[in-house]
């Protein structure tokens, strides 16, 4: 399947739409649950972003980046970083999952051992539309 830049483009902002302004990234440790909307269990909350109303730049070329990079917020617990979740502004509704790491991971951040009060930098994320 091939698609228009156009299409790709309309399709990545309208997930931010869809989100919502001042959305929420946390990151758990532990493994993570089969989809977004599963309930969390025994996961730990390591750390949260609260991002600001427009969070990521109008999607161009097929590819949407989070605005602000490298985003910066202080550890809230110790553990081993696997996985975030992208929730509303409430914080009540999940509506994406993925992994995160340091390098190949849907999500980059500057270091997976996190240390309760220690400085989290999210490095890297972005999206790109198929086609």
């Amino acid at each position: 399947v091939q698609w228009s830049d156009a299409l790709r483009n309309a399709l990545l902002d309208v997930w931010e739409s869809t989100i919502g302004t001042s959305a929420k990234i946390r990151i758990y440790s532990g493994a993570a649950p089969a989809n977004e909307s599963a309930a969390l269990s025994g996961n730990t909350l390591l750390a949260e972003w609260s991002l600001a109303s427009d969070w990521a730049a109008a999607a161009a070329g097929g590819v949407k980046s989070l605005s602000g990079v490298p985003l910066e917020v202080t550890a809230a617990a110790a553990g081993t970083a696997a996985f975030y979740r992208i929730y509303n502004s409430g914080g009540s509704t999940c509506h994406e999952q993925g992994t995160v790491g340091t390098s190949g991971t849907d999500m980059t951040i500057d270091n997976t051992s996190i240390a309760s009060g220690q400085t989290v930098r999210l490095t890297a994320f972005s999206k790109t539309a198929p086609g």
